[in-house]
């Protein structure tokens, strides 16, 4: 059941306590990595001179990075033997690049997956429906792991898992597979949006785990009533109710269309079954959801005390942390087996980052008013979870949202294609920011004066100065085709969009007057230095698997901090990073006769 290294991390560590203690050291101590995850933003990229890539990496880094292909840039940090590397004299990388490459590698926790014996591995479309192969891949693998994870808590404690609780269960395709054969599982659905119920209820029907409501319909008034209406009025609710009324010998028969919500839940004997639960959770308290469950409703079965397992496919951001906790403050909670994404959205619990120089510090404080708005909540349910990174060097370890963000990328999966793209979206948005900050759209905010500053002599760098955040979103596919028609393109949204009304009128007031030939100065100015924001893009999303690391060792910390009542916790991948690049499960078992 417990695999036999309980992090999955590089062998050259012997214990998971020597591999955390070392990359807690490395995360708080080494500067190159704090100014990857965190300390510089892309949005901020050419507002000063000489730019992002000049101020932020070592000298000797630089001509190397601009004249090596971008994506053996990746190989070089991911895949190639760093101790036999093969290069034309005079075109070596430096040693200090190679050494950062061995660092990422040596604390970044191990991805590797391999495939395991399965009771299902293919689903039938009954229960497939709905979903996109990335979504059959989580489930087939995820279903078929907790299954044989309960049945080896059963086998070694006696106790038998009676219920899974899925966190934010979506349009329950976990739970779906998990209540139909060959698992036949009791699963209660946890999940606060109404429409994702709704529609996993139609995919019930599609499954089988739920009879479809009898309506009120005769079907040969029903089809004279058709017969009577324009295509338009076919899709009108109240036009057909009307026209059903006026058929001839329709009588008092009402139309009535199908209400998923009395779909009916019918549990048999060996079977599994569904049932749903709205709301959100705050906390990792699951009381109210605990009193909510149904008991068995099976001959045999019914009265049986409740034995819970908490999992989540992909629970965002302190969601994972309450699938965590649950296991530390509910009795009934036995286990918990939570893959975690979307680190972005949690929380901090510690406050704005500090750091040892100075010069880092400000342009993690002031890289936009997200940033502060979330460091000063100080959320106690926010990461860090564990007391050990918590207080580590009495300051405790903090990671902002640039941070986080990155954490969610997955280099190893990037093709020349879709980074030709990404790039290409990132640079017009660095170089827009120019323009806005040039046409007195945003200033400059000074980091060590707390506020703007309209001193032109003075000079700007990305550790001493920020701008002004502009949100811009998403746009049309075609406004990516050329950098003029993305300037166009964002300030139409800014200009006309309702959801962007903030800033109509300072756009209509700065950018209103821009031609195509200052538009086509600025893409000439900087095309040439494109390359340095796919180095530096690249650089922090490599950096930030060690991001991703840290937040699953804090959270396997947490469960071993609580040895009164964990009995076991461990860490092991359940995907194929290929699939699905949020492939760590972090697993809890309780400790026998323990009731929190």
């Amino acid at each position: 059941m417990i695999p036999s290294r309980p992090l999955p991390c590089s062998e050259e560590f012997s214990t998971p306590q020597e591999y955390t203690e070392a990359l807690l050291e490395f995360v708080q101590n080494t500067e190159i990595f704090q100014i990857f995850c965190g300390g510089v933003h892309i949005l901020d990229f050419f507002t000063s001179d000489p730019g992002i890539f000049h101020s932020a990496l070592p000298e000797e880094w630089k001509k190397f990075l601009l004249s090596y292909d971008t994506m053996k840039l990746l190989d070089l940090f991911l895949r190639d033997d760093l101790d036999n590397l093969s290069f034309e004299e005079g075109q070596e990388p430096p040693e200090s690049l190679i050494d950062y490459a061995r660092a990422l590698r040596r604390f970044s926790l191990r991805r590797e997956f391999a495939p395991r014996q399965q009771k299902l591995p293919v689903l039938p479309r009954s229960v497939s429906v709905g979903m996109k192969p990335k979504k059959i891949h989580e489930v087939v693998n995820f279903a078929d792991y907790v299954d044989t994870l309960s049945e080896d808590i059963s086998k070694h404690t006696g106790t038998e898992i009676s219920h899974f609780v899925d966190f934010g269960s979506g349009q329950n395709y976990l739970g779906r597979a998990l209540a139909s054969e060959p698992y036949n599982r009791h699963v209660v659905a946890v999940e606060g949006r109404d429409h994702n119920v709704t529609a996993a209820k139609v995919y019930d029907l599609t499954s089988k785990l739920a009879i479809r409501p009898k309506m009120m319909r005769n079907k040969k008034m029903w089809v004279k009533a058709q017969e009577t209406l324009t295509p338009e009025q076919q899709k009108n609710q109240d036009a057909i109710r009307a026209a059903v009324q006026e058929v001839e010998g329709a009588g008092n028969f009402e139309f009535q269309p199908m209400n998923i919500q009395e779909a009916e839940y019918v549990a048999e004997e060996g079977k599994g079954g569904v049932q749903y639960i709205s709301g959100r959770l705050d906390s990792g308290d699951l009381s109210e959801v605990i009193e909510s469950i149904e008991p068995k409703k099976v001959e045999g079965e019914s009265g049986k005390d409740l034995n819970l397992m908490a999992v989540s496919i992909h629970s965002c951001g302190n969601l994972s942390h309450f699938g965590i906790r649950s296991l530390i403050m509910n009795p009934d909670i036995r286990a918990v087996a939570i893959v975690g994404c979307c680190y972005n959205l949690m929380t901090e619990k510690l406050g704005p980052p500090t750091y040892k120089q100075a010069y880092l510090r400000p342009s993690l404080q002031a890289l936009n008013g997200r940033i502060v708005r979330e460091s000063e909540k100080r959320d106690p349910q926010g990461f860090p979870m564990s007391q050990k990174f918590s207080s580590y060097e009495e300051s405790g370890i903090r990671l902002n949202i640039t941070a986080r963000m990155m954490a969610c990328q997955a280099p190893q999966n990037w093709t020349r294609v879709e980074s030709d793209g990404f790039f290409t979206r990132h640079f017009f948005r660095a170089v827009l920011q120019r323009i806005f900050l040039d046409r007195g759209v945003v200033s400059r905010v000074w980091h060590d004066s707390n506020g703007q500053d309209d001193n032109k002599d003075r000079e700007a760098t990305p550790f001493n100065m920020s701008t002004n955040p502009v949100v811009i979103g998403s746009l049309r596919k075609s406004c990516y085709a050329s950098f003029k028609a993305y300037v166009r393109g964002a300030v139409e949204k800014l200009t006309t969009s309702t959801e962007y009304k903030q800033y109509a009128e300072v756009m209509n007031e700065k950018m209103a007057g821009i031609t195509d030939e200052e538009i086509e100065k600025y893409e000439a100015q900087y095309l040439p230095r494109k390359k340095e924001v796919c180095v530096i893009w690249s650089l922090m999303a490599l950096s930030a698997a060690v991001v991703e690391s840290l937040i699953v060792a804090d959270r396997w910390t947490f469960l071993k901090e609580h040895k009164d009542v964990v009995k076991d916790a461990w860490v092991e991948t359940v995907f194929d990073y290929g699939e699905s690049p949020r492939n760590l499960v972090v697993v809890g078992i309780k400790k026998d006769g323990v009731q929190s």
